[in-house]
């Protein structure tokens, strides 16, 4: 299987990132503890790989050599989560005929632990949606969608959390506003709140409530609108809050070789990355935590 693999090397982070922003728990004795998120997004779809003769990704992605780098990477490291970040439907002839089905499916068999929604996720509407999540084998999280009006209420939480080797894990979800992107009849009554509050919200509650020692946004907001600066987006999202360590994004089909380090509003490093689309690559991020020290971070993004 032939990879390729971005190691970070800003000068903000030239090995490690310094998240001194994260509060770090009361925990037993040991030297590091190393926690590694796995995460896709904006996969449309794509099960098989692209074909050699493909003019952008010959031989490139595809579901089973997905499998085998999630499979290699949690043999090394059993302290793993397997993320995704939305619109998992939609993009070939698979999700036309299945409706979600196989993707679902294949999802389960590689033991994603948490995934978000995304705009396209709704394109054979909220039931048809629904109608998948029993092949679904891992939970939903968005915190600014209310779905109690809908047949996905107390199907999709706000957040969830994790314990691996001691170091408890937050993650919550947030999607983007659906008016004007997707038809009312698709989502019928999902209610959109503002992201940025619902975040603001969310972080406090896994870090002050929760006690969370990482705290990660799954978005599908998207990564920076270059038209429009003031939109919200991750990068935004990341200023304008305090108590994220990590987001994770969507929507925008954005690549990025290592994670943007982004200053939340206390000055804090705020990690911010996205792997482009249709499983062409899989985003993956080391944290070190030591007893008594500033957790640090590490990013390497990797060609399927």
């Amino acid at each position: 299987m032939k990879r390729r693999q971005f190691l970070q090397k800003s000068t903000a982070a030239t090995a490690l990132v310094g998240l001194s922003g994260l509060g770090l728990q009361s925990f037993e004795t040991y030297t590091t503890k190393k926690i590694t998120i796995l995460h896709t997004n904006d996969v449309h779809s794509h099960i098989d790989p692209f074909g050699p003769d493909h003019k952008k990704n010959p031989n490139k992605g595809g579901v089973a050599r997905r499998a085998t780098l999630v499979d290699r990477i949690r043999k090394e490291n059993p302290n793993t989560l397997l993320l995704d970040a939305g619109d998992i439907f939609q993009g070939t002839p698979y999700f036309n005929y299945y409706g979600g089905e196989l993707e679902f499916k294949l999802m389960s068999m590689l033991k994603y632990d948490l995934v978000t929604i995304g705009n396209h996720d709704f394109d054979n509407g909220i039931d048809g949606l629904y109608a998948q999540l029993p092949h679904a084998k891992f939970d939903f999280v968005s915190a600014n969608y209310d779905f109690s009006n809908t047949v996905l209420d107390t199907h999709v939480k706000p957040y969830k959390t994790f314990v691996k080797n001691g170091i408890k894990i937050g993650v919550f979800g947030l999607g983007i506003q659906l008016e004007g992107l997707v038809d009312k009849k698709m989502y019928k009554e999902t209610i959109y709140h503002n992201p940025v509050e619902i975040a603001q919200d969310m972080s406090r509650i896994l870090k002050e409530d929760e006690k969370c020692d990482l705290v990660i946004c799954l978005s599908h907001i998207g990564y920076y609108y270059k038209n429009s600066p003031n939109r919200v987006c991750d990068l935004n999202l990341a200023k304008a809050t305090k108590d994220i360590d990590l987001i994770i994004g969507g929507h925008t089909h954005t690549f990025l070789p290592k994670p943007t380090i982004e200053k939340n509003s206390v000055g804090k490093n705020v990690l911010v990355n996205q792997v482009g689309a249709y499983g062409l690559y899989l985003g993956k991020i080391d944290f070190y935590f030591e007893k008594g020290k500033a957790p640090k971070a590490e990013g390497t993004t990797i060609l399927v």
